[in-house]
């Protein structure tokens, strides 16, 4: 590596350490997500929520600088969490007729909602939309109480966690925002009709429908974690798409990469150290929440590993039960995770292929 740049990651890492230490608006935020995180374990396990660390991460996610921002994020997880276990409810009795309809609906659903995602001023709703169908769907409910109890779950674990976040965004604005307020983000704007939005949305869309086919041939663990870990990686910037999404999606899924497998070292470490200890856990968990919402805050090119080192650290370390801890159920989340990143790279890549050659050969005609 040049020495320049050496020079200048060292720069950036000092900084970064310094800024974990420094009261701040920036230290404010990690605060609110340790609070946040918390109180969602909390109310997910008063709720009766299934996958408490759901709830955990939709605590993390939604907060923001202020409460009204928190709650408009809130709101549009809740409404596209409610409405995609809706679509999932009424329709899954026709997609589970086998693979290749429930190949079929997750296609259209995934085309739609990343569409909508990449490109409508309310896309977190959209995305939620198709990651709650998907999700649902994905879990192979074996009966319609089992399907309506997997959609009631991941109703009260985003709204277990989004409720935490705005109670504590609240009290936050009231109290150390006051002094240390943060930045309001830009609302999200329309970028109306975009065919390269719509190309990218495909790609994605192929690789969800790709995971029943293989699902029914080799069963795969989590195959809704898989969804998920697509969904996300695809939603780059429509600006950054261009003729192609695989130099900036593969970046996402380098960095998902990276965070995951440094939050799950952490997390690793943590569960040796609690032998099952609950107090140890959720420590350990806190931590984890702190340092990768410092990453996330940061200036740096690995910003978004941050947000994935968390995700893998609440996995890890937050189970559905303290009492009997399945650390056999986190890693099969990850896993799912692995698997979908595993399946979406090389359909980016054919089309990455395909995209080329068509260019190639209009520059050949012209």
């Amino acid at each position: 590596m040049h020495p320049e740049a050496i020079e200048r990651v060292r720069k950036q890492l000092a900084a970064g350490a310094k800024a974990f230490l420094t009261p701040g608006p920036r230290m404010v935020d990690e605060i609110e997500c340790v609070f946040s995180v918390l109180l969602a374990i909390v109310l997910g396990h008063l709720v009766g929520a299934k996958n408490i660390s759901w709830a955990a991460f939709s605590g993390y996610m939604v907060m923001r600088g202020h409460v009204s921002e928190s709650l408009r994020r809130g709101i549009l997880r809740i409404a596209g969490t409610a409405g995609g276990a809706a679509i999932a409810v009424v329709s899954f009795p026709l997609v589970a007729l086998s693979p290749f309809a429930l190949s079929a609906a997750l296609f259209l659903a995934g085309w739609c909602t990343l569409y909508a995602a990449l490109t409508h001023k309310h896309a977190y709703a959209f995305l939620f939309i198709g990651l709650t169908f998907a999700m649902i769907v994905l879990g192979y409910p074996n009966s319609r109480s089992d399907l309506l109890g997997f959609a009631a779950t991941r109703i009260l674990e985003v709204f277990a966690g989004t409720t935490a976040c705005v109670l504590v965004s609240m009290v936050s604005t009231l109290t150390l925002r006051q002094r240390w307020p943060s930045e309001r983000r830009p609302s999200p704007a329309t970028a109306g009709w975009h065919a390269q939005a719509a190309r990218h949305a495909a790609q994605g869309a192929l690789a969800l429908a790709l995971l029943p086919l293989i699902h029914a041939i080799w069963p795969l663990p989590e195959v809704g974690q898989a969804a998920v870990a697509i969904m996300a990686v695809m939603l780059v910037p429509v600006s950054r798409i261009g003729g192609s999404g695989l130099l900036p999606v593969s970046r996402r899924v380098a960095l998902r990469v990276l965070g995951g497998a440094c939050g799950a070292v952490l997390a690793g470490a943590v569960l040796l150290i609690a032998q099952g200890s609950a107090i140890i856990l959720i420590a350990g968990s806190l931590f984890g929440v702190m340092v990768g919402r410092h990453i996330e805050n940061g200036a740096s090119p690995i910003a978004y590993g941050g947000t994935q080192f968390t995700l893998a650290v609440l996995v890890a370390l937050v189970p559905d039960s303290y009492v009997a801890p399945d650390p056999e159920a986190a890693i099969a989340r990850l896993a799912g995770t692995i698997i979908g990143i595993a399946l979406l790279e090389p359909v980016l890549v054919a089309f990455h292929l395909l995209t080329w050659r068509d260019v190639k050969a209009k520059d050949d005609v012209s």
